[in-house]
């Protein structure tokens, strides 16, 4: 394999060294300095093999960012583009999983390093990637990174899970539900978001109908309340006129009957790399523990409403066809199955 010494040649020498420090998130940042110390501890290892202090680049821009990819690491987009050119002679990370825990981004450093012949660096010990036995051990210990990446997810997710089927997990509240000091589920204390929810449950329990809500309330001049998720005024109280979608949400909103749920939707990625959520039917929920926190309406007035909605959602899907058509021209002809299943 060859001492350090036999590595470095004055080729090497001749390029830079580069240093890439990272830590997966701020807290990390703030709380684990033991860890970014030990990182840029590094570059005495450098000067040790011979590069001069100045001829070590540190690249520290990616602090608080995951190494899961390289997509908004602008840091290591760097450090692969410098590599490229033949700028470094060597690369130093306190780890694998500090320069990537995705094995094709750690792949791609190592065929780039190995293209211009650089070398690569770690609290272990000094790589040659041009040398099959260094390569195959820089391969192991990328497979591990990415490896040890699913099992901290892993644990992670099956947390959350396991306090989520005992209602324990904390989640983001809708509209006219808030968190008490004490941390329990409470009605808003505003009078006016309670009544905006309470006249719009009432208002479909008298029609039957969301559109038929979404008409009085227009008629009544009257807005309803959300609360903003993104931008500068995150968390504020919004006002603004209730659109049907608004209150399909509010209708099938378990929470609102003071229910516990979880795993309602799911995240999926599609073709061009965007992101998706595709609503679960009931049975497929984690959790679903009537009773949780106070509400609205009860669990009861809740599941009638979804019996409503679902047969509403019939009356234009489908379903529609074996029934004798309505009177006048309108066609349900273009309407989609799923604008059917939001429940018209």
């Amino acid at each position: 394999m060859g001492s350090d010494a036999t590595k470095v040649t004055s080729e090497h020498l001749r390029r830079a060294a580069y240093l890439y420090v990272r830590q997966s998130t701020l807290r990390q940042v703030q709380e684990n300095t033991t860890s970014t110390d030990r990182q840029y501890g590094l570059r005495q290892r450098a000067v040790a093999l011979g590069w001069a202090a100045d001829q070590v680049v540190v690249i520290d821009s990616d602090l608080g960012q995951s190494g899961a990819s390289a997509a908004d690491r602008e840091g290591f987009q760097r450090l692969v583009a410098d590599v490229g050119m033949g700028k470094a002679g060597i690369v130093c990370g306190l780890e694998v999983s500090r320069l990537a825990r995705n094995s094709a981004d750690w792949q791609r450093l190592l065929e780039i390093c190995a293209l211009t012949e650089t070398l690569i660096l770690d609290e272990d010990g000094l790589y040659d990637p041009c040398a099959f036995n260094d390569r195959l051990v820089l391969g192991l210990k990328g497979q591990l990174s990415e490896a040890e990446l699913h099992y901290l997810k892993a644990r992670l997710r099956g947390g959350i899970l396991a306090r989520a089927r005992k209602g324990e997990f904390a989640l983001p509240l809708p509209v006219g539900l808030v968190y008490d000091p004490s941390g329990n589920v409470a009605l808003d204390p505003d009078a006016q978001v309670q009544g905006a929810i309470k006249h719009l449950f009432a208002t479909f329990g008298r029609t039957g109908s969301a559109r038929s809500t979404v008409t009085i309330f227009a008629k009544e001049g009257l807005m309803f309340p959300r609360r903003l998720r993104r931008g500068p005024h995150r968390g504020e109280l919004a006002w603004a006129r209730l659109e049907h979608s608004h209150v399909l949400k509010v209708l099938h909103n378990p929470r609102y009957a003071g229910a516990f749920c979880y795993g309602r939707t799911r995240w999926r990625r599609l073709p061009d790399g965007g992101m998706a959520t595709e609503v679960l039917p009931r049975e497929k929920w984690t959790a679903l523990l009537p009773g949780a926190h106070v509400g609205y309406i009860s669990f009861e007035e809740w599941e009638r409403n979804q019996e409503r909605l679902a047969k509403n959602a019939a009356a234009h899907g489908l379903e529609r066809r074996a029934s004798p058509p309505r009177e006048g021209p309108r066609s349900c002809r273009g309407w989609s199955s799923a604008a059917a299943a939001a429940g018209v």
